[in-house]
């Protein structure tokens, strides 16, 4: 999987009304930016030329920089196992291009949250699980999207697996127990 930095995703007055969301929401948040990454599956090396080209095709939107903000990562990645039309898109556009090599390009957002340690009980403690759960619900939508902790965990998007035989679930006929039964035995 190669990864490619990208332009910010999110211009500064929406980053402001972000940060502004989540100090609203009490979580000690002082700072905060937002950039694309580009995910790109290939079936081999590309030549340099091809490289080349990848990543022309990849530079795009505003050429503003992002501020520089350290602290905690939060990767917002389409959910596993869907294609985004996004990544059809830009996936096609390259094969055009002549980047036969290119399996899927898939488009993430890395925030980089920088925390208020004065707010902290201790300076190293980043997050406790509830508020990590305000910050990464304000950050993505729960339907279409994941959150991940670094940019690496994102290659679970492009695992491969074999259909598996089509199911059903008697919803008509055992009601909301049927549908517990398939969340524990599908295991969502």
């Amino acid at each position: 999987m190669l990864i490619l930095r990208g332009s910010p995703a999110l211009s500064p007055f929406r980053l402001a009304k972000l940060l502004q969301d989540l100090t609203a929401a009490a979580l000690p948040v002082r700072a905060l930016s937002a950039e694309f990454v580009h995910l790109v599956e290939t079936t081999g090396d590309l030549t340099p030329a091809q490289r080349t080209v990848l990543e022309q095709l990849l530079t795009y939107g505003p050429s503003r920089t992002g501020a520089a903000v350290t602290g905690l990562t939060q990767v917002v990645a389409p959910r596993p196992g869907t294609l985004s039309p996004w990544s059809s898109k830009a996936t096609d556009i390259a094969r055009i291009c002549g980047l036969d090599a290119v399996q899927r390009i898939e488009r993430v957002i890395v925030y980089h949250v920088a925390m208020d340690n004065a707010a902290l009980a201790k300076p190293l403690m980043l997050l406790s699980a509830p508020q990590l759960s305000v910050l990464r619900a304000r950050l993505h939508d729960r339907m279409t999207q994941v959150v991940f902790d670094q940019v690496e965990a994102c290659a679970v998007l492009f695992r491969h697996e074999a259909p598996r035989p089509m199911t059903s679930v008697p919803v008509l006929a055992s009601g909301r127990a049927a549908l517990t039964a398939a969340n524990v035995s599908l295991g969502l």
